[in-house]
Formats: structure tokens, C-alpha cells, sequence
């Protein structure tokens, strides 16, 4: 049965030849410091501990889930993840990319983003423990007043205490302004001291038996709050209030009353929670939650398009071993294996398609990934203001690509590498079946694939009328025009400029039809999405096709391996976007004509 090999060698393909991250980072004063030497160690250690300490507990994990102790409240989480937490928090992981002052180690946050795609690998349930306190930390780094800071941050970069986001509430989902927990000012407190009394439900995390702590960032409505979204407001509550000392003081009424029975993802508490006058402090400004938790969801959505990256990867290593061992059948071309009784499963064409579909989603979504990280440490870090915009406008137009094309494509691959298995693929021990269940909630929280497809095409990109689109577009073209001439790469070349001239004119039309009629865009946003994604793969493809054909005689067989698989992209899973491009100039009409008392 496969085990899980962390993809160190691809990573540093991505960071030191496709994105040249050390050049990129030492211009950032935070960074100045930083080489390759250090990024490659850090990760070769945390990719340890995803293989011998996470992996290990994941099908197990599964198996077991989380148990809840009605009486107390308390959850308790699966043998071996309290252990593995432990270890987690002794080796430093939770400080990497933490603010010094705060006792992070200030690493980038591009390895923090390959740590946690092996974490996510390795463990998805696991991992979403410590993955909500880095929004947590995030938020308040962001939005929290110096005493919250100082209260929080620390414990919350040293592991000590982990966090949670607090939105869903049983009759609301994404439509925050309908949210109903109060939160009523506690007179004779300290100035933004509230009581907050309701229910929320489907919180992540929410109540566990790893951390001494767990603090819940909570958006509720104070008394004079006007409705809708404009009403809401953001507390930190933590499960424990704390001394003056910093130290745990008396349980705060904020209780888990029931655990969710999920289809996946069994390993992680998914919470009822109830809010019985628990003491809680406002974040940011009345009425101003919602823009405030955004850095938290905005990360979150980072975070879940990672998940899936990282499933998707697992289910490719694990298919791979599989397919090269189990035999069936004979190669329609003649045996490949004579001396067997059939030849490995991996000869057949449409094996090989299911496999390459994973491979070629995976490593192009690590590109993205790691790309995406190293725009947002310059956001954080440049002191140039005009590469600080830059490079927050391209986190806005990628961030939902992100969540939906990452998580869409997981679906899609670890379901292609259960297929890889036949009847095995359905049985538990295989661990094949828990890597579909686990990648299909990813295309569910944080945002639906389809409001993420809404905030891309409505909000990112007609928005502003296409100004976010037209800012990659610019690189698209750049590196078009560079390599027009390069008959080696015209293969690659020739689609990424078609496809981007495509989406250029279905932008436009869009924008015209959304004009005479808002709900085009909610007919085609879906289509718009992924059609965008495949052309942000499509550059990332082109760019490491580039290296891998001035490297393909260097004797390296991952160079060879990195240009098959680029070929396998732009000939078999690019072309999808032709489909697309039709059904979303098809127009809303065919999805809003039947009358409702016909379905």
C-alpha cells in the first residue's frame, strides 16, 4: 500500500527555476536574508513530519472520527492526533511565516504554503486543526487592537492555542446579513466588552482536545445594528478567558452541543456550537465585522484550495504505485509484459489519461500556489506601494480561481484515481475511498464553487471593468511575445494566446449581457471560472514547458517527465475550455425559462 513521498523535488522546480523565489524575496526588506538552502532544509524537515507523523493517522483517523462528551461539551479527537499536535507545536511549525514580534520565525509564506499542501496530503483532517488559527492569527494580526494582540497572538504563533471563524448559522450560509447571535455591551466592563448569546453551526475545529485553548472569532450583531450585511460585527471569544497574566482563566459559556455526521473528513470536528452570554471583545470597528473576518475567509479560501492540491497529489502517488503493480488485460498493441500473466494496468491508454490528469492538475496548481504565495509576502513586505497594489490585485483575481479551479480539479482527480482501482478503489482499506469523500466538502465551505465563480466574473473582473483581468493578462502577453518566435514552443505557445484572446472577447460579451441583464452573469460564472483557471494553468504550463525543453537533454528525467506531462495539459485537458466558452455565451435563458411549478 503506497505511502506518502513529499513532493520536495517539483517544489523546488517551482520556487528556484520557474518562480526564482530567493531573487525575488531578498528584495523584500523582511526577507533580505533568505536562500535557497534554508527554504529547501525547512521543507525537507516538514515534509517528515507530514510522511511519519501525519500520514500514519489518517486512515485511522477516519475510521475512528471524534467523539463528544454531551455532558461536558468536551470533544476528543482521534488516537495519535493529540501526540502528533504535540509534536507539531515542540518543532516550531505553527511560528514559520509568524510576525518576530510576536515570536513567529518569519520565514516566507511561500514555505508556509508547501508545508501545509504536504500537511494536507499527509492528513486533510488533521491539518485544518492548526490551518484556521493561521486566519485567526491573520485577522487579528490585521484588525485586532494592541491588547488583543498582545492577549492572542503570541499563543496563537506558538501553537498554544488554536482558532476557529464563527459565521454559518443554521437558517443562513453565505448570506451573512441574515445572521441573528447578539452581542449586548456588559456595563461596569472595559470599553468593548459584550455578552454574545445564539447558535452557529458546521465550525471547523470548533471544540477539540489538542490546544490548552481555542479562540473563536464570531461575527454577531450588536442592539442598534442596522440589517443585512452592514449590521455585523466581529468579537474575538475565546473557550477560556484570560487572566491578566496571559494564563487560562474560567470557561467561557461558549459550548460545542453536537457534532455534525459527515461524509468525510471524519477526523476533524465539525461543530454545533452555542453562545449562551459567553464574554466576548469587539475586533475592528462596529458594524465593520464582515470586512474584517474577509482576511480570514480570503485565507481560508487560500487554505481550501490547498486541500485539495494536496488530496489531489496523494491520490496521484498512491494510483501511480498501483497502477504500475496490478495486472489486467493485455496492452491492445501486444504484451508488454509477457512473462506475466497480464500486463500492469498502467499500458492502458485511458489509465494513463485518468493518472495524468492528476499529475498535470497537481503540479500545475502547485505553480499557482506557490505563486500566489510570493505575491501576497510582497504585499506584506514591498515598501514600493505600487507593487504592493500590484500584487494585491492579483491575489484578488486568483483567490477564487484558487478555492473553485483547486478544488473542482481535486474532485475530478482523486474520483479519476479511485477509478484507477476498480473495485479496490471502493474498499476503505485502499485509503482511496476517503480521498474522494475527504475532496468533496472542499468544493462546498468557504464559499461554494459557485459564489467563488460569482466573485470572480461579477465582482474581480466586471467589477472593475476588467482591470484585475487585464494585470495577468499583461503577463500572458509579455510572455507571448517573448516566445512567438521560439519554433520549440509554439505547441504551448499558439493555445495560451488564443485562449487568452478568448476570454477576452467572452468578457466582454458578458459584460454587455450582464448589462441588460444581471442574471447572465450568474448563467455563465460558473463556465467564466473555470475557463479562467485553464488560462492561468495554461501560462504556468507554458513557462515550465520552456524550462523543461532547455533542460530535456540534461540527462534528468524529471525534465522529461515535466514536458510530457505540459504536452498531456495542452493536448487533452486545455481544449475543455472550447465546451465552456459555448455554454457560457448560451445565455441564462435555458436555465430560467421553465416556469418553477414545472420542476
Amino acid at each position: 500500500m503506497a505511502t506518502y513521498t513529499p513532493p520536495l523535488r517539483d517544489m523546488q522546480f517551482v520556487m528556484h527555476e520557474l518562480l526564482n523565489v530567493t531573487d525575488e524575496l531578498k528584495m523584500l526588506p523582511r526577507h533580505a536574508d533568505i536562500d535557497a538552502d534554508t527554504l529547501n532544509a525547512v521543507l525537507e524537515e516538514g515534509g517528515k513530519f507530514a510522511a511519519e507523523v501525519l500520514a500514519p493517522l489518517n486512515l485511522s483517523g477516519d475510521m475512528e472520527g471524534c467523539t463528544l462528551d454531551k455532558a461536558t461539551h468536551e470533544v476528543r479527537t482521534p488516537l495519535g492526533f493529540k501526540d502528533a499536535y504535540a509534536q507539531y507545536v515542540q518543532g516550531g511549525w505553527p511560528a514559520l511565516s509568524g510576525d518576530p514580534a510576536y515570536g513567529g520565525q518569519g520565514l516566507p509564506l511561500v514555505v508556509n504554503q508547501c508545508f501545509y499542501e504536504m500537511m494536507n496530503s499527509a492528513n486533510q483532517a488533521w491539518t485544518m486543526y492548526p490551518g484556521l488559527s493561521h486566519g485567526a492569527y491573520e485577522c487579528l494580526h490585521a484588525h485586532g487592537t494592541e491588547a488583543q494582540k498582545a492577549t492572542y497572538l503570541p499563543k496563537l504563533t506558538s501553537g498554544e492555542w488554536t482558532g476557529t471563524m464563527c459565521l454559518t448559522e443554521p437558517h443562513c450560509g453565505t448570506d451573512l446579513g441574515m445572521l441573528r447571535t447578539k452581542a449586548e455591551p456588559v456595563a461596569g466592563a472595559p470599553e468593548g466588552t459584550y455578552k454574545l448569546t445564539g447558535q452557529k453551526i458546521f465550525i471547523s475545529a470548533g471544540e477539540h482536545d489538542l490546544a490548552a485553548n481555542i479562540i473563536h472569532l464570531v461575527l454577531a450583531r450588536l442592539p442598534d445594528a442596522p440589517v443585512g450585511s452592514k449590521g455585523i460585527s466581529l468579537f474575538v471569544v475565546p473557550k477560556f478567558l484570560v487572566n491578566a497574566d496571559g494564563s487560562v482563566g474560567e470557561r467561557n459559556p461558549i459550548f460545542c452541543s453536537a457534532l455534525e455526521h459527515k461524509m468525510g473528513i471524519h477526523g476533524n470536528a465539525t461543530c454545533q456550537m452555542m453562545l449562551d452570554g459567553a464574554t466576548g471583545t469587539l475586533v475592528g470597528q462596529p458594524h465593520k465585522g464582515l470586512a474584517a473576518m474577509f482576511v480570514m475567509m480570503n485565507a481560508a479560501r487560500l487554505g481550501v484550495g490547498n486541500q485539495s492540491l494536496g488530496l489531489t497529489e496523494m491520490a496521484y502517488q498512491k494510483a501511480v504505485v498501483y497502477a504500475k503493480d496490478r495486472i489486467q488485460m493485455r496492452s491492445l498493441s501486444g504484451p508488454k509484459s509477457p512473462e506475466k500473466a497480464a500486463d500492469p494496468i498502467i499500458v492502458h491508454p485511458d489509465v494513463r489519461k485518468m493518472l495524468l490528469t492528476a499529475r498535470a492538475y497537481a503540479e500545475g496548481g502547485r505553480a499557482l500556489a506557490i505563486y500566489t504565495a510570493l505575491l501576497i509576502d510582497k504585499e506584506l513586505s514591498t515598501d514600493d506601494e505600487d507593487e504592493r497594489k500590484e500584487a494585491a490585485d492579483l491575489v484578488a483575481l486568483l483567490t477564487p480561481i484558487i478555492k473553485a479551479f483547486f478544488t473542482d480539479n481535486g474532485w475530478l482527480a482523486t474520483s479519476h484515481c479511485l477509478q484507477v482501482f476498480g473495485g479496490h478503489g471502493y474498499i476503505r482499506e485502499w485509503g482511496m475511498e476517503q480521498l474522494v469523500r475527504d475532496a468533496r466538502i472542499n468544493m462546498i465551505y468557504e464559499g461554494t464553487n459557485t459564489i467563488q465563480s460569482l466573485d470572480l466574473l461579477g465582482r474581480k473582473v466586471l467589477g472593475d471593468n476588467g482591470a484585475k483581468l487585464k494585470k495577468f493578462g499583461r503577463l500572458v502577453q509579455t510572455f507571448v511575445e517573448d516566445e512567438g518566435t521560439n519554433e520549440d514552443m509554439q505547441e504551448f505557445i499558439n493555445p495560451l494566446a488564443d485562449l487568452g484572446d478568448k476570454i477576452t472577447k467572452l468578457t466582454t460579451e458578458l459584460g454587455m449581457k450582464a448589462f441588460q441583464n444581471p442574471d447572465e452573469v450568474g448563467g455563465a460564472a460558473v463556465d467564466y471560472l473555470r475557463v479562467a483557471g485553464h488560462l492561468v494553468f495554461a501560462y504556468f504550463w507554458a513557462r515550465m514547458a520552456k524550462i523543461a525543453l532547455e533542460k530535456k537533454d540534461s540527462g534528468d528525467p524529471f525534465y522529461t517527465a515535466k514536458l510530457h506531462t505540459a504536452r498531456f495539459y495542452f493536448a487533452k485537458l486545455l481544449p475543455e475550455t472550447a465546451g465552456l466558452i459555448r455554454t457560457a455565451r448560451s445565455g441564462v435563458a435555458p436555465l430560467l425559462a421553465m416556469d418553477e411549478a414545472l420542476f
